[in-house]
């Protein structure tokens, strides 16, 4: 590991809002500072240990009583909890459309042993809960505080169609605002449903941790975290039961772009608030390639997959996995719920290979690995199954969720140091070493547990597994200092300022040692997923560049994107032009010509930026 002798930086906000409050009046102080951060540079904290178990809690008002999976247990204290210990009639009686498959696949799936009840989950229901019934829950939940807990409803900001899109903030700091929730010192998990309109169960099972947390069997929990509810992040979608945004553009493809409002309102939300822990919940289509390749079913009930693209932390990365995940299955097992990684077959006909999870930096999975935090993807079975099996699916989703904060208030202090010391780590290597600027997933062969579609028995598959656990580094590159924009890519600077990461203007001319992109060739392309099979009809410019070491001339006006702040590596996957998903392949920065690799620490004169 590199050691650093620079003075600890500060969190991923204070960071970005630092040089905003660099005026004008200062600009030698700026630049000062900034070859000092970037000269500075060969080690950060050292990681703390890596224990095997959770530590011990040291301070009596954080007390660790923390509830089994809801379901399995009661609170006698609690009124008006939204579990019940009825036994219930089977999910496939209650689908209001023809079962996707046989009866005896669909009794694989019993209804579990307890009824969770939201508006969209009450009998005789045959859609999901409105955006009107959400927003009267949240509002509820909001106007009913008790004791120490506080809650408040957020307004993100509206969707492309006008609805709102809601958060419920809860906590038992002294306020319900970023400052208080900073000053309370305990890591923060935001929960995120129904990306996909398509997708109900999640945004089902958020209203219930919502209502258990608020008064119910998690609330115990808030003594060591807080927590931001996002139950539905596309109300548009949901509304038509449609899985894309209003404008046609798939949310959970746009968490770099930000090219819908709803990406916009959850970048700003996970800016603002800088959870240590960012879990999103989905639900997977069953049937379809499958069926048709392999003439087999999906038979798990939850895929889960924690960030998997280039240049993420370490260690955060090694916390998903060891913290969050491997419990998570666990509690899963418990309840008779299986699991598997994230993993889609390719639509090409004749493809027979099975991917996980992408690694390309655009979906909330990994962008928010990028913010360096965890960052879980959680999917139940049962997008585009309407009703069958919804108490099974609300149930696989609400376990997974309370697993998570489980983990959260058993690893607290360990992830907040982890984080700390991942933050200094990838600061202080700007102007080292080399950068990944795309991957890919690893081609491997694993047995693949199915279902027969007929009698509904488990039937190994072996497959071509393309593995996201392990990339091949196709292209790499000399990390730079940072990054120079011209004075045109505003847009850019405003999306990046958006997704947390800093942006300096420059106040005085000056030059600067640089790599200029020199275009070889383009073609009009479109973004793919990993089977190379399209991922929507827009068009993108697919560039390949060569680096050029020149001097340039830096105007004023123009911008600097430092490498030396914690979420460089998320500046790079928006930067590096020969990538699908960079700014300038999307159009947002019009001309290769208007950026820049900074190739040495700069002696720029800086301004306040918006």
């Amino acid at each position: 590991m590199m050691q650093s002798t620079t003075p600890p930086l500060r969190t991923p906000l204070q960071a970005a809002d630092a040089p905003r409050r660099t005026s004008a009046s200062a600009p030698v102080r700026a630049a000062t500072l900034l070859a000092a951060a970037l000269l500075g540079a060969c080690a950060s904290t050292p990681l703390p240990p890596w224990p095997a178990q959770p530590p011990a809690t040291a301070t009596p008002q954080a007390p660790r009583t923390v509830p089994p999976p809801l379901g399995t247990a009661q609170r006698t204290d609690v009124p008006a909890a939204p579990v019940a210990t009825t036994p219930v009639t089977p999910d496939g009686a209650q689908a209001t459309a023809p079962l996707p498959y046989s009866a005896a696949v669909a009794a694989r799936f019993p209804a579990p042993s307890v009824r969770y009840e939201t508006p969209g989950l009450a009998e005789g229901r045959s859609g999901f809960t409105t955006q009107a019934e959400l927003t009267q829950w949240l509002r509820d939940l909001a106007a009913t505080q008790r004791g120490a807990t506080r809650l408040q409803m957020l307004d993100l900001g509206p969707s492309q169609r006008g609805a709102p899109i809601h958060a419920l903030v809860l906590t038992r700091a002294a306020g319900t605002d970023v400052a208080a929730l900073d000053a309370s010192r305990r890591p923060t998990v935001v929960l995120i449903g129904q990306q996909h309109g398509d997708e109900p169960a999640g945004s089902e099972a958020l209203l219930v941790v919502a209502r258990e947390l608020a008064q119910g069997l998690l609330e115990p929990m808030l003594d060591r975290i807080n927590v931001i509810v996002v139950p539905r992040a596309n109300p548009d979608g949901a509304e038509a039961g449609a899985r894309a945004t209003a404008n046609g553009i798939d949310l959970d493809r746009d968490h770099l772009l930000l090219q819908t409002p709803e990406a916009r309102a959850l970048a700003k939300l996970v800016r603002n608030y800088r959870p240590i822990a960012v879990i999103d919940l989905q639900e997977y289509r069953v049937g379809g390639a499958f069926l048709e390749k392999f003439n087999a079913l999906q038979r798990h009930d939850v895929l889960m997959q924690h960030a998997t693209t280039a240049n993420l932390p370490e260690f955060m990365s090694r916390a998903a996995l060891e913290w969050y995940h491997q419990p998570m299955a666990k509690a899963l097992t418990t309840e008779a719920l299986t699991h598997d990684w994230q993993y889609t077959a390719s639509t090409r006909p004749g493809d027979l290979r099975i991917f996980m999870g992408g690694t390309q930096p655009e979906t909330a999975r990994n962008v928010n690995g990028l913010k360096n935090a965890v960052s879980m993807l959680v999917q139940s079975r049962g997008a585009g199954m309407e009703r069958t099996h919804i108490q099974r699916r609300v149930h696989a989703q609400v376990t997974a969720v309370t697993s998570a904060l489980r983990s959260t208030v058993d690893r607290a202090d360990s992830l907040e140091q982890v984080r700390s010391y991942e933050t200094r780590d990838i600061a202080a290597q700007a102007c080292r070493g080399n950068i990944t600027i795309e991957a890919s997933p690893m081609p491997t062969q694993r047995d693949l547990l199915m279902l027969d579609p007929l009698t509904g028995a488990d039937r190994a598959v072996s497959v071509q597994w393309s593995s996201s656990l392990q990339l091949n580094a196709l292209r790499k590159r000399p990390r730079p200092c940072g990054y120079w924009l011209a004075a045109s890519a505003g847009d850019a600077v405003e999306r990046m300022q958006l997704l947390g990461i800093q942006v300096m203007r420059i106040a005085e001319p000056g030059t600067a040692l640089a790599d200029t992109y020199q275009e070889a060739s383009r073609e009009t392309s479109q973004r793919h997923h990993a089977d190379g099979t399209p991922a929507d009809a827009r068009s993108i410019v697919r560039a390949q560049v060569t680096p050029r070491r020149i001097a340039i001339d830096v105007p004023s006006g123009s911008y600097y994107v430092p490498l030396n702040q914690p979420l460089a590596n998320l500046a790079v996957a928006a930067l590096e032009p020969d990538t699908q998903n960079s700014y300038f392949a999307n159009h947002i920065i019009a001309n290769l010509a208007d950026m820049a690799r900074i190739m040495a620490p700069p002696s720029l004169v800086f301004e306040e930026t918006d």
